[in-house]
């Protein structure tokens, strides 16, 4: 009898793990069946925000569903991270448009998720410069006037930032480093908060991704004092960079690309990265990028996921050398 039984779950177990091989390959030939969700970690009309749901338009033409953005900001774009990492079903119908804080946060913050173990690369799309600002009224229009003004105590300086661990947090922090000066910082819920306090006065400077600070300093509310790009762009030739104002090899570009969760079935995995691909040919998608000085990342997910890997590192290397500090 008990070798019946046995038996029995033998067969059964064979059965069920091809049932599940065979179909596999089917659920993915029918991918996509229903609308797709865009997690975008961040606030609302930010770059991420912009820029993704261009994107995700671009997608659903490609992949013949909907791609609905959904948006998740908080704790540095980690809320939303850990959402896809930890909660969404592993089928493809949730994917999250990332930034560079997933680089950052395993070295700077406590995570309930690790993104190189619980996240898988899809596609990378491009990096974006930041311009360091500060307002028209400012009597500050270079870099070395407004670090020796703030060496020399004329100035309180403060910098405001999308929030902690965002890329307008962490520029900050470096330049802080790399020119000894002390800045305040003050997080806000998004750039777009800061601009009030930037334009007023109240606070002194902030150092935000061009694709939302570009029309500020066209609509002259803003004064752009320096680019983090290693050459000066062509959509503000007459800002010089960090690096040409005394501090050679300085970069930081705000970085966007895709990824799923980890058990995401590889034949899907590849349909969503074609989808990406396919979206940054488009002359919409291509317009945008453009339009904020961004420049293409290693775009299919296995020569993106290596760029990433490395990108993780790098800031490592930064709080090991005492460059950046720890935010928990």
């Amino acid at each position: 009898m008990n070798k019946i039984f046995k038996l029995t779950i033998i067969i059964l177990a064979n059965l069920i793990g091809f049932i599940s091989i065979s179909s596999q390959p089917v659920y993915a030939a029918e991918f996509p069946t229903h609308t797709i969700e865009m997690v975008i970690p961040y606030a609302a009309g930010g770059s991420a925000d912009v820029l993704g749901r261009v994107i995700a338009d671009e997608m659903g033409k490609v992949l013949g569903q909907s791609v609905i953005v959904s948006l998740k900001p908080g704790a540095g774009g980690n809320i939303g991270a850990e959402y896809i990492a930890k909660i969404a079903r592993p089928d493809g119908y949730s994917f999250l448009f990332a930034s560079v804080s997933l680089a950052t946060s395993p070295s700077l913050t406590k995570l309930n998720f690790d993104p190189k173990k619980d996240l898988q690369a899809i596609a990378g799309v491009g990096s974006i410069p930041s311009l360091m600002l500060v307002s028209s009224q400012s009597p500050y229009k270079t870099l070395p006037e407004f670090i020796a003004a703030v060496k020399s105590n004329q100035v309180q300086a403060s910098f405001g930032s999308s929030g902690n661990n965002t890329g307008s947090h962490l520029v900050g922090e470096l330049i802080k480093s790399i020119s000894g000066i002390e800045m305040t910082h003050v997080p806000y819920k998004g750039s777009g908060a800061v601009y009030p306090d930037l334009i007023a006065g109240r606070i002194t400077t902030l150092i935000d991704v061009m694709g939302s600070s570009l029309p500020q300093v066209q609509g002259g509310n803003v004064r752009a004092i320096a680019i983090t790009s290693p050459q000066r762009s062509k959509l503000l030739p007459d800002v010089p960079t960090i690096s040409e104002q005394g501090y050679p090899g300085f970069e930081f570009g705000t970085w966007f690309g895709f990824f799923a969760p980890v058990d995401v079935p590889a034949p899907i995995a590849k349909k969503l990265e074609q989808a990406v691909l396919q979206a940054l040919k488009s002359p919409a998608v291509k317009e945008r990028l453009i339009a904020v000085g961004a420049t293409p990342l290693p775009g299919p997910g296995v020569e993106f996921d290596k760029w990433f890997q490395a990108d993780i590192a790098r800031w490592a290397k930064l709080v090991k050398e005492g460059r950046l500090k720890q935010l928990d």
